[in-house]
């Protein structure tokens, strides 16, 4: 077995460790490991030696016999050396954090949030705790969706997997208004955008390399298979670059610049809060302004340039002027 993937087992077998409070059998962590790492089989002398070795390189590791069988679990040495010393301001940023990560809810990720906020509730003061407390009831943090990814844990489980091991994953995907399609896709990293989670995957039968890498949504996942196969990834991807270069979850090699003449009060709006780092906001006069931001598909600024009503027009390229005109046309035609 690839070295590396003894590590990531060794790795998850001292996060179950971790969540046991009574210890766990052979037999339940062999479980536990197939059902978390996507793993197709697992034999109980495998785990007994990754333990084995975890207590080589000085894990506090003990056994008991208990009426469900021999146990295994962490001692005192072990959960004591992460002592966490944190403030009330710091609890309140990370209590933010979680709050606006709940999209995450039904993951594995969300789990290690939760399990984490446990411990620092019961690692800090109660003199600490109250203190923030009473700050932190002024804070509210809202407009997350309730949403929940639970149904898709294990594709996300084999998706990860996939990540670490260079693998391929056969999925059975539906894009919006077509039906399920099965295909292949070699998956180089996750991304969450506006509450929902992307797999950012190349489509291999695509050739141009420029083209290759897609986002797709893992809501519309039905179904991943972890395959024997392998890819090597390209070391000129970096998924940070490809991430920002447009103003939403749609992007491309070569994104368009885009020049939009917005009115007083929507370019207010815009200096407040940009739609991306890269954006200019150029004044014309007292009563216009023109704004310049990339943008990689006319679907990913339709909504933003909507939202702005008729204090906005997209001036140039001439695409993505006449998928707003259209659209505005449209929703005309439906209202009178």
């Amino acid at each position: 077995m690839a070295r590396n993937e003894q590590l990531i087992r060794q790795h998850k077998l001292l996060q179950l460790l971790e969540l046991s409070r009574f210890g766990r059998t052979l037999e339940e962590l062999r479980a536990d490991l197939v059902a978390d790492l996507g793993l197709s089989k697992l034999h109980e002398r495998t785990v007994r030696r990754d333990i084995e070795a975890l207590q080589a390189a000085g894990f506090d590791i003990q056994s008991e016999t208990v009426q469900r069988g021999r146990v295994f679990k962490l001692g005192q040495n072990t959960t004591d050396v992460h002592e966490i010393g944190i403030s009330a301001t710091e609890l309140i940023a990370l209590s933010i954090g979680r709050e606006l990560l709940y999209p995450l809810m039904g993951t594995q990720y969300w789990r290690g949030i939760e399990t984490f906020w446990n411990k620092v509730q019961e690692a800090v003061p109660n003199g600490v705790f109250d203190h923030y407390a009473r700050y932190r009831a002024a804070l509210h943090v809202f407009g997350s969706p309730n949403k929940s990814y639970e149904r898709q844990e294990g594709m996300l489980k084999t998706i990860n997997r996939a990540i670490l091991e260079h693998r391929v994953v056969e999925i059975e995907y539906q894009s919006i208004g077509k039906p399920v399609s099965t295909r292949k896709i070699e998956p180089y990293g996750l991304a969450v955008y506006q509450s929902s989670i992307y797999v950012v995957a190349a489509a291999p039968e695509i050739a141009d390399s420029k083209e290759r890498l897609r986002n797709w949504k893992l809501d519309r996942f039905h179904h991943a298979k972890l395959l024997d196969e392998y890819f090597k990834p390209d070391p000129k991807i970096d998924l940070s670059k490809h991430l920002g270069r447009s103003i939403g979850i749609f992007s491309g090699d070569s994104p368009a610049t885009v020049k939009i003449k917005l009115g007083r009060r929507s370019a207010s709006y815009l200096s407040e809060d940009p739609w991306h780092p890269e954006q200019t906001l150029d004044r014309v006069d007292d009563e216009a302004t023109i704004l310049t931001v990339p943008a990689s598909h006319p679907r990913e600024l339709l909504p933003k340039v909507l939202a702005l009503g008729a204090d906005a027009e997209v001036l140039e390229p001439e695409e993505f002027r006449k998928t707003v005109a259209d659209t505005v046309q449209a929703m005309a035609d439906a209202y009178q």
